[in-house]
């Protein structure tokens, strides 16, 4: 990696290692070229702690946001994760080394996304990822349960239709407010049903298709 930016990776990932404490994920993250998952015009920010734009209106998530949610996830290593919007495949590609003995089903709507993202992936060799287009359907209820789900679009509600796909002691990470601002849910299945913990503020494209934001 040229000087400039294998600086900025550095100074990221020691500002994140202040906020996040789980070393597992950022490790990981730390293995990922984010700069492979960025359009060329904007390869220069990509360790800059800010969402970048991918195209088709879609971004990739800042760094921050992605540390927190993965390690929201607890993922021990052999979990079957849902990804609900693969967008540019950075966010699954980070699943992909923290699953050593599991595996990552990602659904994206866009089928433009879907193809570079899985190109991407391949060519990282992250062979327990299957990038899978969306239908109008919320989450593979065929493939499911799964023993963690992560959406990174915004929701307006709790979709029913993935808590239905949750294995018991599942997690699902999820943004859940109004098109423009949403707060991060965590959301555990119990034994008694589910529990729910709020995380933070934070800002997602809109979630699209049934149980969720209609398209416009």
């Amino acid at each position: 990696m040229e000087g400039g930016m294998g600086r900025e990776k550095r100074v990221l990932f020691n500002n994140l290692r202040k906020e996040i404490h789980d070393e597992k994920v950022l490790r990981a993250m730390e293995k990922v070229p984010r700069e492979l998952f960025v359009p060329s015009e904007g390869r220069h920010m990509a360790y800059k702690d800010v969402a970048l734009p991918i195209g088709n209106g879609q971004t990739i998530s800042q760094p921050y946001i992605i540390a927190l949610m993965t390690s929201m996830l607890e993922l021990r290593g052999d979990e079957k994760v849902l990804e609900v919007g693969t967008g540019s495949g950075y966010q699954a590609a980070i699943l992909s080394h923290l699953l050593a003995r599991g595996t990552v089903l990602t659904l994206e709507r866009i089928s433009s996304l879907a193809r570079t993202a899985a190109t991407t992936l391949d060519s990282l060799g992250c062979k327990n990822v299957e990038v899978r287009l969306a239908d109008d359907r919320l989450g593979a209820p065929e493939d499911s349960p799964f023993n963690t789900i992560i959406v990174t679009a915004g929701s307006p509600k709790l979709p029913q239709s993935l808590m239905a796909q949750m294995a018991a002691g599942g997690r699902m990470v999820i943004p859940v407010g109004t098109r423009m601002e949403q707060e991060l849910i965590r959301v555990v299945k119990t034994s008694e049903g589910h529990t729910v913990n709020v995380l933070g503020p934070c800002r997602f494209v809109p979630l699209i298709g049934r149980d969720a934001w209609p398209e416009k």
